[in-house]
């Protein structure tokens, strides 16, 4: 599990690719991927967790989890990025890895060209890494929002495979407002409900469930 580790007519085979059921990660998963918790997996890191794929190669995978927003402000560790930090402005657990390091990703303005532009490293279509030593006044014109995470989650070489395999995640696409969404909104039962029928239906699962 990545809290111990660094670095309706659709086809069966549909299915299984929005599942990574019967497929690698290599085939399934890509920056940009979104790494939906199963409602089985009730692990308290990552129970209800939608996670962003910022990296997946050779060394392993590392991405953040984009619904566990704390109660701590941004402006009151990193108060130059407050102003461009989408609501809620909380620092949020990226995950149970490096939890004293801050990482930001960025949902770039429609249009805008960031090539060469220094501080801004794409991932995946509007989706951007930004470097928290850069000028935000300089950044501003080409960003819609920032969120800032503490800590990561990561999974060494072969480690998210096996947690593909028991069917631990969904791997979906990302939308650019899957980043910065609004506040006080369920991501999971979103994006689960955006999906088509059979897996729209799991946006239905109870939050709160007994288990042994």
């Amino acid at each position: 599990m990545a809290h111990a580790e660094e670095p309706e007519d659709r086809t069966a085979r549909g299915e299984r690719w929005d599942r990574g059921e019967g497929l690698t990660a290599d085939q399934a998963v890509r920056p940009g991927s979104l790494l939906v918790s199963s409602a089985e997996l009730v692990e308290p890191s990552f129970r209800r967790t939608v996670v962003y794929v910022i990296e997946h190669n050779d060394a392993g995978s590392l991405g953040v989890v984009l619904n566990r927003p704390s109660d701590t402000a941004v402006r009151n560790v990193l108060p130059q990025w407050s102003e461009l930090a989408a609501r809620p402005k909380s620092l949020f657990v990226g995950g149970p890895v490096k939890r004293d390091a801050a990482l930001c990703l960025a949902t770039i303005r429609i249009g805008a060209d960031i090539t060469d532009v220094p501080g801004l490293r794409r991932v995946d279509g509007r989706v951007a890494m930004v470097d928290l030593d850069s000028d935000p006044e300089q950044l501003a014109p080409y960003i819609v929002g920032v969120r800032v995470f503490a800590g990561y989650s990561g999974w060494t070489l072969g480690q998210l495979e096996g947690e593909l395999e028991r069917d631990d995640w969904i791997v979906l696409s990302a939308l650019p407002t899957d980043l910065i969404g609004p506040p006080r909104v369920d991501l999971w039962a979103n994006v689960l409900r955006r999906q088509p029928l059979p897996l729209a239906l799991l946006a239905t699962h109870p939050i709160e469930v007994e288990r042994n």
